[in-house]
């Protein structure tokens, strides 16, 4: 069983479009979990256009951001594979099948990512590769310092649940804590999978403006969360 868990908030720009892109890689055993953090614009009408398929399931988010947001959809997530998605992107028609496959054929495999393509609002190219743009490589230190966990390109094993959730305060963004906590057992597929559109309204960035200052503490904060996580964890 698959689980898609959307966040979204003031997304009626796009979302239609993002739903309309995963459905038909679904099945009926599967369920698509949208966290609506309180949209104040006609996200929740386009939502309801979908009560009628039985895999769409909408739940109220917490209102406390786009992080915050996705660990709501996550814990409602019954999937034994579980896909994050941004509710402004294009999934392309064979993101589930690919992904689905590496799990398939690499059993020790925590997490998946793929490569996507960089798009403006209307779809046109910008990066044909992210992983070109960003330099994403492999390794938990690399992605410590230089984060390549994307989740508009990430699903992972629901076994990793117990340990992502819940996701620590202060966190920056939920995609690379769930890269590190899967360690060495993480797969990079290097094929574009997702048109990931980048817009004037975007929750999070390509290139990050935070200071170095507030880089440095963040990280230092998810050493130390990493840390307690091990600890609990005995790891």
């Amino acid at each position: 069983m698959i689980s898609v868990c959307l966040a979204s908030y003031n997304g009626e720009a796009y979302i239609r479009q993002q739903i309309d892109s995963i459905l038909p890689q679904l099945t009926l055993e599967d369920e698509l979990i949208i966290s609506d953090d309180g949209s104040k614009d006609d996200t929740s009408h386009i939502l309801a256009s979908y009560s009628d398929n039985p895999i769409v399931k909408v739940y109220p988010g917490p209102g406390l951001g786009v992080v915050k947001n996705f660990e709501s959809a996550i814990a409602h997530a019954k999937g034994d594979m579980i896909f994050l998605a941004d509710q402004d992107d294009v999934w392309l028609p064979d993101k589930v099948e690919e992904m689905v496959r590496v799990f398939t054929e690499s059993p020790d495999t925590l997490v998946v990512v793929s490569d996507l393509t960089i798009v403006d609002s209307q779809l046109e190219t910008i990066e044909p590769s992210y992983f070109d743009y960003r330099q994403v490589k492999i390794g938990f230190f690399h992605n410590l310092l230089r984060n390549g966990y994307i989740g508009a390109g990430m699903a992972f094993r629901s076994n990793l649940k117990k340990k992502i959730l819940p996701f620590p305060e202060k966190l920056p963004m939920h995609d690379m804590w769930i890269g590190l906590l899967a360690r060495n057992k993480v797969v990079f597929v290097k094929k574009q999978l997702t048109l990931y559109r980048r817009h004037n309204e975007n929750a999070s960035e390509i290139q990050s403006t935070s200071s170095f200052y507030q880089k440095f503490i963040w990280r230092l904060d998810l050493i130390m969360s990493l840390i307690r996580n091990s600890l609990k964890h005995g790891l």
